[in-house]
């Protein structure tokens, strides 16, 4: 693992200054920023807005611009609220949790001594709900590392809390998940990242196909581990966060990837329709398409 560069230090410190600030501070930060990437209309604000499209056909053209805006103005809040989250003492942040739901699901999972995988979507702030996690029970999570080596170091540094382990999505890394997996332990994964090729399955996401991972479902059929299904939810007017753990729909630990794939996508769906605009849809998920398909973007 290489050092952090002289730039990553850089880059650092100012997400240390702006994480300084107060969370509604931060907030009507983010949201001025999700302002001008809506008025912009490029890039993220584009790939939201088709996303949307795809994924709630049923909403007429001004309910789903609206419903773009809030995401938007939500994904500018989720990128502010990570200086915080990156740069503070676990316990500081944690300070933001008003309540939680669920929560006995997981201490019941974690009693049983099986493992447990909790799919985490890119739905709320998942950086806090780790933290959370973390003070319960020690947690390793998955991540992709990125092309720059620098920054790797950055995001390790940034997420290396007391209880959590970071494991890198590759051979080595899902071996190390496995012997967790055994031992009792507890894994988080973001399930809605689009995997390699060779490393998933189409399965339908808000009635589209969507390439998805067949890594947890494999985790769970292979360990007996229970998933469950956790998120950070924003709470109005900067009032703190609501974490909500709930329970995996039926077949995700199934040996038919495709069965297990669906079941999966349908317990990430079933999260985000809870709250919609806190969803990262600048994430071009439909990006990947079967053979003969037409391109999403």
């Amino acid at each position: 693992m290489e050092r952090m560069t002289l730039a990553a230090h850089a880059l650092h410190a100012l997400l240390w200054l702006l994480g300084r600030l107060p969370l509604r501070a931060l907030h009507a930060f983010g949201a001025t920023l999700g302002w001008f990437a809506c008025r912009a209309g490029r890039g993220t604000a584009r790939i939201t807005r088709r996303n949307l499209a795809l994924a709630f056909p049923e909403l007429d053209p001004g309910a789903r611009e609206s419903l773009a805006r809030t995401s938007l103005r939500a994904t500018g809040q989720a990128l502010a609220e990570t200086c915080r989250f990156w740069t503070r003492p676990a316990p500081d942040n944690l300070a933001l949790v008003c309540e939680s739901q669920g929560a006995e699901l997981l201490d019941a999972a974690q009693r049983a001594g099986r493992g447990v995988i909790i799919a985490a979507p890119h739905l709320g702030h998942w950086e806090l709900l780790n933290q959370w996690l973390a003070a319960r029970a020690p947690i390793a999570i998955v991540y992709r590392p990125p092309r720059q080596a620098w920054l790797e170091a950055l995001l390790r540094r940034a997420r290396g809390h007391e209880g959590v382990t970071q494991v890198r999505a590759e051979a080595a890394g899902v071996r190390q998940l496995f012997r967790t997996l055994k031992d009792g332990g507890t894994v988080g994964i973001l399930p809605d990242q689009q995997p390699k090729r060779g490393d998933g399955e189409f399965a339908p996401f808000f009635g589209v196909d969507a390439f998805t991972m067949t890594l947890l479902p494999r985790l769970a059929h292979k360990t007996g581990a229970t998933v469950l299904f956790g998120w950070a939810e924003r709470l109005p007017k900067s009032a703190g966060f609501r974490v909500r753990i709930t329970a995996a729909p039926a077949g995700i630990a199934d040996a038919d990837a495709l069965r297990a794939t669906a079941a999966l996508n349908a317990g990430v769906e079933a999260c985000v329709r809870i709250a919609p605009e806190q969803y990262q849809w600048g994430y071009k998920r439909y990006s990947m398409r079967p053979a003969g398909a037409p391109k999403r973007y």
